[in-house]
């Protein structure tokens, strides 16, 4: 075990305010936090501070204007662009004069629907410097949710494009945002449009507004200095994916945010001044604000803003070159990213061929990693590689390796150990924690480190309820174990644990031993209804290129989990599918799975990647039992 992070992780837990109360030291403060820890108000009450100003004006004053901040890479439009510290403050600066000149203050909402372009990243910054809520709505998410999310946020004003650009598809955002407005209640006082050269939107009326030329108009207006915002005071509202109903809109404070995000850069990922680090995900996710705009740029690091997918573009190389072009030195990226590059380079011979460059260590996190990929990946790229894990929830990670503590312990199958500020348990169903290795719901206790959500917006009593089941602690829904060796294991969510003819098992072991059969690109395994024995889990696997044809894969992946888990488990089909159901970020849709194959009513979700997966798989599972 390393020292330091053993070292630490103790000073968190055994003396949580000297802990914290020293990595606050990292941020600015305009008024220094009158106490550490309040339970009423929070971590680093009576403290004000301005997160923009952090990210950006500190930096310059301290004479690195000139030091790269933001990189925007994208493959789908072939365009590289460069911004320093001092163009990205310039930027910012000038969005939240456009915004200002729309009567936007601190405490007004904003709702960002855009895709990965810099202007996002700009209007991000401008929202936290005047001190007002960002909210961003995944660009391209359905008008029915966009409109959800509007009646929850009330917005005073839109900030939007003319696309997005997904792969090959270009997706005109400006008819949905005209829908979402039709379907809701609360309605913008103006829409601000950034026109992409692949398409021009229509602009009606006088709530909508040209960007470009919002900016021209406002040109000569000041630079709106950061606002001075309380330690709990809102930074964004990011609604979870997935919602039904009344969406939920996770609240994400200035103060503990900040210190939190600093404190990880340097000690999870190892980044600090000057260094470059790169999320391959999407600002429409939690990761894409903890890690693609805030966490970076709170460091002094370089980000990279990357806009495309992990293959076709043009093939399976182009995250290795992105690595090496821009000399990232850490990258953190989803398992079914890697997934979907080792489906159709099995052999890893862009990766040979391109490398790895300057790059370090590669996190993974967003879906469970299975031990087959992290084995691929480390293997062929020679960097040791991370599972790691958190929720939007939490903000940003719970369980992990801190590789600059020291401490590159790894186990394939965990998340590794707890961050320094998360104490964790495993308990059963009466709140009693169960023993070593022993399934059960994965918990954390109360209260929770800076960083993590301390209301959802409009609905503290269902805040309320993650704490209800187990006093003391925070429910995360995931359910796992904790090994003789300390390292946690995240298996699944709790409803993924099935009950087959009484026997309890867990659906993410299940996936552990499919993943390894030879020629599985990805697969998932959800628990299906049955007469007779309650529920029986059912795969569905993906091959990988040179086995789309193996009449063979059905067979050996049912014997698979009968060899090392038993006849008790059951495992009787497996789909052998072209895609999964997933979510933008890399999710797959387990929820929608089950209700496929137990032929309950089912919808697309607004989340999807591809809409036309969920029909196939119907099709696919309906010629399967016809059969």
């Amino acid at each position: 075990m390393s020292e330091a992070y053993s070292n630490a992780w103790q000073a968190s837990i055994n003396q949580p305010e000297h802990f914290w109360s020293q990595a606050a030291q990292a941020v600015d403060w305009i008024s220094p936090p009158v106490t550490t820890y309040d339970p009423v108000q929070g971590w680093f009450a009576g403290g004000t501070l301005n997160t923009c100003h952090n990210c950006l004006d500190r930096h310059v004053a301290a004479g690195r204007g000139d030091a790269p901040a933001l990189i925007y890479d994208s493959p789908v439009t072939g365009t590289i662009s460069r911004y320093t510290y001092a163009e990205l403050l310039e930027e910012t600066g000038r969005v939240a004069a456009m915004l200002a000149s729309l009567g936007v203050v601190a405490g007004d909402r904003v709702i960002i629907y855009m895709p990965m372009i810099p202007q996002t990243v700009f209007a991000m910054l401008a929202c936290a410097r005047l001190g007002a809520i960002h909210s961003v709505v995944f660009g391209g998410f359905a008008a029915l949710e966009l409109a959800k999310r509007i009646d929850d946020a009330t917005p005073k004003v839109l900030l939007g494009a003319s696309c997005g650009i997904e792969g090959t598809r270009t997706i005109s955002y400006k008819p949905m945002v005209d829908h979402a407005l039709e379907l809701a209640h609360h309605q913008v006082d103006h829409v601000v449009v950034f026109q992409r050269d692949r398409e021009q939107a229509d602009l009606t009326g006088a709530r909508d507004l040209d960007w470009d030329q919002l900016r021209t108009a406002t040109a000569a207006n000041p630079v709106p200095m950061p606002a001075a915002v309380a330690a709990s005071d809102p930074l964004y509202i990011l609604y979870t994916s997935g919602t039904t109903g009344t969406p939920k809109g996770v609240v994400r404070d200035n103060g503990g945010h900040a210190v939190a995000l600093a404190w990880s850069m340097r000690n999870i990922y190892d980044i600090g001044v000057g260094d470059t680090f790169w999320a391959a995900s999407d600002v429409g996710w939690v990761v894409g604000h903890s890690y693609i705009v805030y966490g970076p740029l709170l460091a002094g690091a370089t980000t990279v803003l990357f806009e495309g997918k992990p293959v076709g573009m043009p093939d399976p190389g182009t995250f290795w070159r992105t690595i090496v072009r821009h000399d990232v030195k850490t990258f953190f990226t989803a398992p079914t990213a890697i997934r979907a590059i080792r489906k159709e380079d099995p052999d890893a011979l862009f990766l040979k061929e391109i490398g790895t460059g300057q790059c370090r260590a590669v996190f993974l996190a967003g879906e469970r990693a299975d031990p087959d990929t992290i084995g691929w990946l480390e293997e062929h790229s020679g960097l040791p590689v991370i599972d790691h894990w958190w929720q939007t929830e939490l903000g940003w990670p719970a369980i992990a390796s801190c590789v600059a503590l020291g401490d590159l312990r790894r186990k394939r199958g965990s998340a590794g150990f707890p961050v320094p500020g998360y104490a964790f348990a495993v308990l059963d169903e009466s709140g009693h924690p169960v023993p070593t290795g022993s399934n059960g719901a994965v918990v954390i206790k109360e209260p929770l480190a800076p960083g993590a959500f301390r209301t959802l917006w409009n609905n503290h009593s269902g805040y309320a309820r993650n704490f209800a089941t187990f006093p003391g602690w925070y429910e995360t829904g995931d359910a796992g174990f904790i090994d003789d060796e300390g390292f946690v294991h995240i298996m699944g969510r709790t409803d993924d644990i099935i009950n087959v003819a009484g026997h309890r098992l867990s659906t993410g072991q299940m996936e552990q031993i499919v993943a390894s059969v030879n020629g599985v690109a990805e697969c998932a395994v959800i628990g299906a209804d049955d007469a007779i024995k309650g529920m029986v889990p059912v795969a569905f696997v993906v091959p990988r290129a040179g086995f789309d044809g193996d009449d063979t894969l059905e067979r050996r992946v049912i014997a698979a989990v009968r060899a090392e888990l038993g006849a008790v488990a059951a495992l009787k089909t497996a789909y052998v599918a072209t895609q999964l159901p997933k979510t933008r970020s890399g999710k797959i849709l387990r929820v929608l799975l089950r209700k496929i194959v137990s032929g309950q009513e089912w919808t697309v979700p607004p989340t999807i990647d591809d809409p036309a997966v969920p029909a196939a798989l119907a099709t696919l599972v309906a010629q399967h039992q016809h059969n």
